[in-house]
């Protein structure tokens, strides 16, 4: 029986307030409610405040460079199709760095988790304008305001048919636990956004910002329709959409592979002579 007490408990180093103590919790309940072992999990992060959660857990995990968390992942996922592996790090590092990765997943459909932490700001290097800002939020780095639109990473993920698209809010931990589950128990890729304050440096989307405005889908609502996520993923402003927003059942990027049909690359021996013969025919 897997408990709370197998993931550990650490000392963070995140500011008293911060959505990912929130979502910390939320990610070892969904672990827990899947009975998912320690050993049977691989955590892959980037760079930033939220790329250090996997950190605070007793599990796998790679800690990559900014960005780059996805390729690791998915390097993983083919080597050992049976392992759970789950990529956890910030909005900045996941659709700013990381962006050209987000969609090449998401056309392959690889069986990963993908949970971003996303608090519409850079809160590690203190506080820039992130790829997920709104238009005209003001920092030291942006003092006339922020120029670009904001990028929606739900809408470009369900306007591409990712195969699991949900977006979450800290402040709403049981919903967000019982979504991070779903995800790690889909196959094929699953994008878990998740909003959460950032104490220090955004002072516009705060906790009580987000709570006025989040609310969770209507028990009638149809996840299967993408004519219909597609109109909610771009819901915003005074109305925010949270829960499964778009799914669908398209075949996982490694079950396409003749190569693992044989089963886990790790788990399989190497024909020596056959790998000396072809290494002949380059000499």
């Amino acid at each position: 029986m897997v408990t709370m007490d197998d993931y550990g408990q650490y000392d963070t180093a995140w500011c008293p307030g911060c959505g990912n103590h929130a979502i910390l919790e939320a990610v070892k309940r969904a672990l827990v409610s899947s009975q998912l072992k320690p050993s049977k999990i691989l955590f892959v992060s980037g760079i930033g405040q939220a790329a250090k959660a996997p950190h605070y857990l007793n599990a796998n995990l790679f800690n990559g460079l900014h960005g780059r968390s996805l390729p690791v992942a998915t390097g993983a996922k083919l080597a050992n199709p049976d392992l759970v592996v789950v990529v956890e790090s910030g909005d900045g590092c996941n659709y700013g760095e990381g962006g050209n990765h987000l969609l090449a997943a998401i056309r392959r459909n690889i069986d990963l988790t993908l949970l971003v932490h996303n608090n519409q700001i850079y809160g590690l290097t203190k506080g820039q304008a992130s790829p997920t800002s709104g238009e005209g939020f003001v920092t030291k780095a942006q003092p006339d305001g922020m120029m670009l639109s904001p990028f929606n990473p739900v809408a470009v993920a369900t306007a591409m048919k990712a195969s699991f698209v949900a977006r979450g809010f800290s402040g709403n931990t049981d919903q967000l636990s019982d979504l991070i589950s779903q995800a790690i128990n889909h196959r094929g890729f699953a994008l878990v956004d998740i909003l959460q304050p950032c104490v220090s440096f955004n002072k516009v989307n705060t906790y009580a910002w987000y709570k006025e405005r989040c609310k969770p889908l209507p028990q009638e609502y149809d996840p299967t329709s993408h004519e219909t996520a597609l109109k909610v993923a771009f819901e915003w402003e005074d109305h925010i959409p949270i829960g499964l927003i778009y799914k669908n059942d398209r075949p996982s990027y490694e079950e396409r592979i003749p190569a693992l049909r044989g089963g886990p690359l790790i788990q399989r021996t190497v024909d020596r002579k056959r790998l000396h013969n072809i290494m002949e025919g380059y000499f």
